[in-house]
């Protein structure tokens, strides 16, 4: 990435993460679906996600159970709900301008940190958690995969048809492996962050890049090969 691109990314990351934070201490949602969700990042901060009950979250959100219900049918509903909250958020910045594919989906990639920064606590915990949990985490993986799916897209990355899926998966890896470095970064800028970031998105490029030359050589023999045959 040009480094007056990540400059700037630095500068306008510490203002963003520091309102982002201010914001979201100061949000009270109205609407009930969104206290809900609120509520249960609450009680993932505070205490094991697997002991968290749907009673627990109904009284947190001041809701009854049938209205719970109503709402939403298991924490993994809740969860995705959160998760599409943060997708929008990321969308409705609009397109990345960047002069590479690189360099945008390190812009829409670290808008996503951005978003989910407030909630870090939560996270790491339900995270932690679900890692004793096979079907949990399953279903976070498809989830996580039509996430970066629509990250590809606010790249301008194609994301549909086998190569499309291929870079979801690969874009959760890269995104899962900032994530890990995300947990402990405490900088305001989210410095740490951009460093891996930049350092996997650079690995998988490459690895992209080679794999196209393996495929055009491979191609080009055939066709070699084609040609003597005629």
């Amino acid at each position: 990435m040009a480094k007056g691109t990540r400059s700037a990314r630095r500068s306008r990351a510490g203002a963003k993460a520091g309102k982002t934070a201010r914001t979201a201490r100061s949000r009270r949602p109205d609407d009930p679906a969104d206290r809900v969700v609120e509520r249960t990042l609450a009680l993932a901060a505070e205490r094991s996600w697997r002991r968290i009950t749907m009673n627990d979250i109904a009284e947190a959100s001041n809701l009854s159970l049938a209205e719970l219900l109503g709402l939403y049918r298991s924490k993994e509903a809740i969860l995705s709900a959160f998760v599409r909250r943060i997708d929008r958020k990321v969308l409705e910045g609009g397109a990345s301008d960047g002069e590479s594919p690189r360099d945008r989906m390190f812009d829409i990639l670290m808008r996503r940190f951005e978003a989910l920064n407030p909630h870090k606590k939560s996270i790491e915990a339900i995270v932690r958690d679900r890692s004793a949990d096979p079907i949990g985490v399953l279903c976070g993986g498809l989830r996580l995969k039509r996430s970066m799916a629509w990250m590809l897209e606010a790249a301008g990355i194609q994301s549909s048809g086998l190569l499309g899926r291929a870079r979801a998966k690969a874009l959760a890896l890269v995104y899962l492996a900032a994530m890990r470095v995300w947990f402990g970064d405490d900088s305001e800028d989210l410095s740490r962050t951009m460093a891996a970031l930049d350092k996997r998105l650079r690995r998988a490029e490459s690895l992209a890049n080679f794999c196209a030359s393996i495929g055009s050589c491979r191609f080009g023999r055939q066709e070699a090969q084609e040609t003597r045959a005629a």
